[in-house]
């Protein structure tokens, strides 16, 4: 049964904030919100995350999965940024875009296109994530929570803890976030392609 914490969205509490960062240092698999739509998220080292995410979203390999991070500098740890890439990320962020950068080796293999050795990267825009981030110290590893063959994902945390409720270990509510997943700017072949449009402005890639 999934623990439930309801955190202020403008203050999160700091006793909350430490317990959830402390449930996915034990290994949790969280549902939390973010300033584009909920997305489940685990800590950066666990294959056993990593294998749930991949079964409640019935995910294959070559997905590429999200390590949702604090700032720029954390970001710079985890993928390869040359400069014309740089000034194109750093102006988006942080806000409703993940960008798809070839890996640095602190990233974990498991996580990595197959053929690419790329991963996604993203800084929200959200209170309360960026509390939990600050908490943490380290990226969240994370997937947009949205369901097989469901066309949105899901908004409200009661939803969720009642849905998920045997498959995730928490779920983080701080009211309404968006119902629309980032943009994925891929920029692993050297010019930005846009792989999906959603919450971020798509026309600086244009």
């Amino acid at each position: 049964m999934a623990k439930y914490f309801d955190v202020h969205p403008e203050n999160p509490q700091p006793r909350s904030i430490g317990q959830i960062a402390d449930a996915v240092r034990s290994g949790a698999l969280i549902a939390y919100p973010t300033d584009s739509c909920y997305a489940l998220g685990c800590q950066l080292g666990s294959r056993d995350g990593i294998d749930r995410i991949r079964s409640i979203r019935q995910l294959d390999n070559r997905h590429h999965f999200t390590l949702v991070c604090r700032d720029f500098a954390q970001l710079g740890q985890f993928v390869q940024v040359d400069n014309d890439v740089f000034r194109a990320v750093k102006a988006s962020t942080p806000g409703g875009y993940t960008f798809i950068l070839p890996a640095t080796r602190e990233v974990p293999r498991k996580l990595l296109h197959p053929k690419k050795k790329t991963v996604g990267v993203r800084i929200p825009d959200h209170v309360v994530t960026q509390s939990l981030l600050a908490e943490l110290g380290e990226p969240l590893l994370s997937s947009t929570l949205l369901l097989p063959d469901e066309a949105e994902p899901m908004t409200q945390g009661w939803e969720i803890k009642d849905r998920l409720d045997h498959v995730v270990d928490a779920v983080v509510d701080s009211g309404d976030c968006g119902t629309e997943p980032t943009t994925v700017i891929d920029f692993s072949g050297g010019e930005a392609e846009i792989v999906r449009r959603g919450a971020g402005d798509t026309s600086r890639f244009e």
